[in-house]
């Protein structure tokens, strides 16, 4: 038990000094083979090889890909013009376009950066000339673009499902109730905040040439969703079918993207895997070292000492992820804390889907809290606008968020029902 501390605590320290997160885990790994292992570090090379050997794998490619053709392209521009037909008479009408528009876009292109920067680079600028503030514009917008990671397909839960041995089909479904909560919970505090705003009249002309235009924009995550859900589609497929569809409607029906572009896309996406595959290999390599040597068994040993109930354990976690997601991105946080929240979560009975979506949730928040939130970062390069200004914006959407992380951690069904029904 005293290794397994020092080793944690090592960690901490490193993490502390921003070293870096694949020297970091390379450090640990070597250093789990010298305590409990039989000192061969170059099987390490060799348990990278095991880990990273998963089909599934190629479907993160396939939906970044995906989701940087749709950002070029002109589909979420076609998905706002839909949505702003639809909620003209409401209070705050274009804000809450802006949302269901996010939620929407993230169910094809499983990204909260991709979300964000496509409808974002849009639905900004109309925003504000309608009169929307800067604060409420830059926080709607961000918090908007974490939908990516919830609403199924979701690149975080198949990195989760990746790492945890669970099903990533599971998990998307499991992803569908909190994804639709946390769009509602935002989009009724956007109808509550802009209130006194003045409302447009319904157009039956507007929304008819809307749909005509966004057809088959629409259409997108009904065939991938629906293939997904009905087992036509496996994970990787329907990343695969995502990208193809996006191609053919991008290039050949709306004609907004050339094959000139494809290049500069291909580089953008791979310059993305570069950073994320070295430390996922590494990840899944230092895990299952982890399990092979009963790391996580000790440690759920030693916590369960402290912790005598699942309520305690269940707001302990929460409070974990929260502060975790203030200095790590996603990626790296589910990657190493996920094989043992699991462990601890089946010492306290809460179901490896369930987890899987709360940590999904908490680091969503994660996005927008600085100081390396994520969206935060994205929304100061993508508009312009200073940081502070911008965390301003978000702190509402923050505490309605929360709320909606509270009901997902306490109510399981909410996560669970359509995986059991």
């Amino acid at each position: 038990m005293t290794a397994t501390l020092l080793l944690v605590l090592m960690v901490v320290v490193l993490l502390a000094l921003r070293v870096n997160l694949v020297a970091i885990l390379l450090t640990f790994g070597a250093a789990i083979h010298l305590i409990w292992g039989d000192g061969v570090l170059t099987y390490i090379v060799e348990d990278m090889w095991i880990a990273i050997d998963k089909e599934v794998l190629l479907s993160i490619p396939l939906f970044l890909l995906c989701g940087s053709v749709m950002g070029r392209g002109d589909i979420a521009r076609r998905l706002i013009a839909v949505m702003k037909a639809v909620t003209a008479p409401l209070p705050g009408g274009m804000a809450v376009a802006t949302i269901l528009t996010c939620g929407v876009f993230a169910a094809i292109s499983g990204s909260s950066a991709v979300t964000l920067i496509a409808v974002g680079s849009i639905a900004y600028p109309a925003l504000i000339a309608q009169g929307y503030s800067k604060p409420f514009s830059l926080g709607a917008l961000s918090a908007g673009g974490t939908l990516g990671v919830i609403i199924p397909p979701s690149i975080p839960m198949i990195l989760y499902g990746i790492v945890t041995e669970t099903s990533i089909v599971d998990l998307f479904t499991a992803g569908i109730i909190p994804g639709i909560l946390l769009m509602s919970l935002l989009t009724g505090y956007t109808l509550f905040r802009n209130r006194d705003l003045p409302r447009a009249a319904f157009s039956l002309s507007e929304l008819s040439a809307a749909l005509k235009e966004g057809t088959w924009s629409l259409l997108m995550p009904v065939i991938l969703l629906g293939g997904i859900y009905s087992g036509y589609f496996s994970p990787t497929e329907s990343a695969a079918v995502a990208l193809g569809y996006a191609l053919i409607v991008e290039m050949l029906i709306h004609r907004e993207l050339a094959f000139t572009d494809l290049k500069e896309i291909a580089i953008d996406t791979t310059t993305m895997m570069g950073s994320l595959f070295p430390v996922l290999a590494i990840a899944l390599s230092v895990n299952l070292l982890l399990t092979t040597h009963s790391v996580p068994a000790a440690l759920t040993d030693w916590i369960s000492g402290f912790i005598d109930s699942k309520i305690t354990f269940l707001l302990a976690i929460n409070i974990l992820l929260l502060l975790v997601g203030c200095v790590m991105d996603m990626a790296s946080a589910i990657l190493i804390l996920s094989p043992i929240l699991l462990a601890l979560g089946r010492a306290y009975d809460i179901d490896p889907v369930h987890l899987g979506i709360i940590m999904t949730v908490n680091l969503e928040i994660g996005l927008l809290t600085p100081p390396v939130g994520i969206n935060l970062i994205v929304s100061m390069t993508a508009f312009k606008e200073k940081f502070s200004l911008i965390v301003k914006g978000v702190i509402p959407f923050i505490a309605i968020m929360i709320i909606g992380l509270l009901a997902i951690s306490f109510i399981p069904e909410l996560s669970l029902y359509l995986i059991r029904s």
